[in-house]
């Protein structure tokens, strides 16, 4: 492996738990006054069980398509995924429902500036949702805050139709894009305007 870690408590505890696996890590190097980036992952009973798939991988094993509650994908990673191409609203809805087959409950397939297309189990008819067109400066987490805002619609505003949550999660992305950086472009409440909150 290639990489670099803050020389903390976390960089050191992942450094051994690398070797404890038998990962060579002679290319892993350990920086001083840097700390290490940290992600907390709590799982409950009745967590939705929302899945990513990025970086998306050819044959993934067939329980990440079933058990997932919601699977999202990028229109590169529908792709990897269904084996077709997937550059227009139309492809997408033909990829959502090759996942459909697949075994996943509901899909999301973000489309960048033409926002998102999306199908359940209970409802096969793909939605194509747009969103507002903007400048974008760097795309870098749009996925990331699309998956983020999706996640808390469902959790604080679950009584939302699913293409109302995926609008709104589309709105939250685009607002990412229009700033550098992953989480530096990530917005909070206050940059939000107050009508994705009502």
């Amino acid at each position: 492996m290639i990489a670099r870690l803050g020389n903390d408590s976390f960089g050191q505890e992942f450094h051994r738990a690398l070797k404890d696996n038998k990962i060579n890590t002679d290319y892993v190097l350990m920086t001083d006054g840097v700390s290490s980036g940290l992600a907390l992952i709590t799982v409950a009973q009745n967590g939705i069980a929302i899945v990513n798939a990025a970086p998306a991988v050819t044959n993934p094993d067939p329980l990440v398509f079933r058990l997932s509650d919601i699977f999202c994908v990028n229109e590169s990673e529908a792709e990897v995924l269904t084996g077709m191409a997937v550059q227009s609203v139309d492809e997408a809805k033909v990829a959502v429902g090759l996942l459909l087959d697949k075994g996943c409950k509901q899909v999301i397939i973000t489309l960048g500036a033409s926002g998102a297309v999306f199908a359940s189990q209970g409802n096969l008819t793909p939605v194509h949702v747009p969103t507002k067109t903007v400048k974008s400066v760097d795309s870098t987490g749009a996925g990331d805050m699309f998956v983020g805002g999706l996640a808390f619609y469902l959790a604080y505003y679950p009584q939302l139709p699913m293409r109302e949550i995926v609008k709104r999660s589309c709105e939250v992305a685009t607002v990412s894009v229009q700033n550098y950086g992953t989480q530096t472009s990530f917005p909070t409440k206050d940059d939000l305007p107050t009508e994705l909150f009502l």
